[in-house]
């Protein structure tokens, strides 16, 4: 496992003018460190990439960087609809000295399956660093179909996918086609069944609040304590899904602000959470222990 089993795609802190909060940033990723995160995925959706500069970015690379150290790997969110401005941003990225990146499929213009290849290809051969397709059609409106993965894993840095699909049976033909390429569940509620094909764990929202939780529960699969694992996912599950109930990271921002890990608000077009969603929230929270 190059990435280890729990990868939080971590939001990005904000301070009262929207600025990034750095000091609440190393709170956060201490935080994450010491409930079971081995790689840190910053500037992903979860950490509101689209309305983030590219200069923003960098430095978030570079903070995440320094505050983690060698306890962390920092994954870097550097995909785009553009091919030319994902390679360039990704060149950039790999020089501030990040572990490898993820990059999502091109979302908006819908390129078919050889555009696809072509698009993740240009920007594993632009760096030497891994890079992580991330497969998302419900964001971007296509999918990596497992065959067009088949040909991505036989590129040399192309070492894992971020599967956000939502559908096993693609899971499985991907495992069939592409035996070599690490598969990490995309969503915290399917992470338990990816598992059992071969998944090696999870890039993860709940891991913010839950960290300890996930690990363990992943863990105890690869352990053989399956009974064990399963009591965990239904435990955390109705979480997992109160952590999605509107947009995310609208959920996860107001959960973390809830047991006192202060992240700030979001930016525009995305705003604070509703009534309905914060009360959903701390009712999940309490029943887990996390507030009072």
């Amino acid at each position: 496992m190059i990435f280890g089993q729990v990868i939080t795609a971590m939001v990005t802190p904000f301070d009262k003018d929207l600025s990034i909060d750095y000091n609440a940033l190393e709170k956060l990723i201490e935080h994450l460190i010491a409930t079971g995160s081995d790689t840190l995925l910053v500037a992903g959706t979860t950490g509101e990439s689209p309305t983030l500069s590219d200069a923003e970015k960098l430095d978030l690379f570079r903070a995440c960087k320094e505050i983690a150290g060698k306890r962390a790997k920092i994954m870097a969110g550097t995909g785009s609809n553009s091919t030319i401005h994902s390679v360039e941003f990704s060149q950039e990225a790999e020089k501030v000295g990040v572990d490898c990146l993820l990059v999502v499929s091109p979302y908006y213009n819908k390129p078919t399956q050889e555009g696809l290849y072509r698009h993740f290809k240009a920007i594993a051969d632009a760096v030497d660093i891994p890079v992580v397709p991330y497969n998302i059609p419900g964001r971007t409106a296509v999918t990596i179909e497992p065959e067009t993965l088949a040909r991505l894993a036989e590129i040399k840095n192309i070492v894992a996918v971020k599967d956000a699909v939502g559908n096993l049976e693609k899971t499985s033909k991907t495992r069939l086609l592409a035996p070599n390429l690490e598969i990490y569940s995309g969503d915290d509620s399917m992470t338990l069944p990816m598992l059992a094909l071969g998944g090696q764990g999870v890039i993860s929202v709940a891991s913010h609040v839950v960290g300890s939780e996930i690990k363990q529960m992943i863990t105890s699969f690869k352990e053989g304590k399956t009974k064990e694992a399963e009591e965990i996912h239904l435990k955390l599950f109705d979480l997992f899904k109160a952590l999605f109930v509107i947009t995310n990271p609208i959920p996860v921002k107001a959960a973390l602000n809830l047991i006192g890990i202060p992240v700030g608000g979001l930016r525009l077009p995305l705003c604070e959470a509703d009534e309905k969603t914060v009360a959903l929230l701390k009712s999940e929270l309490k029943k887990l222990g996390k507030i009072e």
